[in-house]
């Protein structure tokens, strides 16, 4: 799939890196219909090319229908994109309520602070601020709920033990059921929303500093307002 979207002609690392790594995200569900892309500035500097190589890279996808590029706004994740996409298998069992993956989501993600201030990467924490500054500009809840979930999902890629990836991705197949999508939509106003975006930096500043006690209070706390948010209000 990859050798069919390849940038013609692309020999420069930097390039197929970036090629590559956009048409995973797309495949891998990453990158959905709608979301916005990086700055070309961001992309440039994260791969190491010319920001000439940058616009090469997203022309041609452009022409593969699988973004859409407006002035003054952005670049986006195409409706063709979708057609990239990898099935997931189901969860077993094949429905999780939502009152039930955050009940699992307090047991499991506060265990995860511990691996992270000792394996974590400068890489992993630029993959974070990378997630907290595209969900403080996200311009929907969809959007802001992707980077909110690729947020998480980077807690679990620092702690560099594949239980927890794996653990992270059964959680988004559930948070992508429709009862979840609903009582989002219900819940995230825009002073919640702005909650969860404090609670966010502060968890990261406290993984940055190496501190897990703090970095653990702190995301608890974000699940339990999450929970206390989804659950307590009328009609949810």
């Amino acid at each position: 799939m990859q050798q069919r979207f390849a940038v013609p002609g692309a020999r420069a690392e930097g390039i197929r890196a970036l090629s590559d790594h956009l048409l995973k995200e797309m495949s891998e569900g990453g990158l959905r219909r709608g979301v916005k892309l990086p700055p070309e500035r961001e992309l440039s500097e994260r791969f190491g090319i010319s920001r000439g190589s940058v616009r090469r890279v997203l022309a041609h996808l452009r022409e593969q229908g699988l973004i859409t590029q407006t002035v003054g706004s952005g670049t986006f994740v195409a409706a063709q994109a979708e057609a990239l996409r990898r099935p997931r298998p189901e969860p077993e069992p094949a429905h999780t309520s939502p009152a039930e993956l955050m009940v699992a989501r307090l047991l499991i993600e506060p265990l995860m602070p511990g691996l992270i201030v000792q394996n974590a990467t400068a890489a992993d924490f630029q993959d974070m601020f990378h997630c907290l500054e595209q969900s403080e500009a996200a311009g929907s809840i969809e959007e802001f709920e992707h980077w909110d979930e690729a947020l998480h999902r980077s807690f679990a890629h620092a702690t560099h033990n594949s239980f927890f990836v794996r653990i992270l991705d059964l959680t988004n197949q559930v948070r992508e059921q429709g009862e979840w999508g609903r009582l989002k939509r219900i819940s995230l106003t825009p002073e919640t929303r702005r909650q969860y975006q404090v609670q966010h930096r502060a968890i990261v500043d406290a993984l940055k500093d190496r501190d897990a006690v703090q970095a653990r209070r702190l995301l608890v706390e974000h699940l339990e307002q999450i929970q206390r948010n989804l659950f307590s209000r009328p009609g949810a």
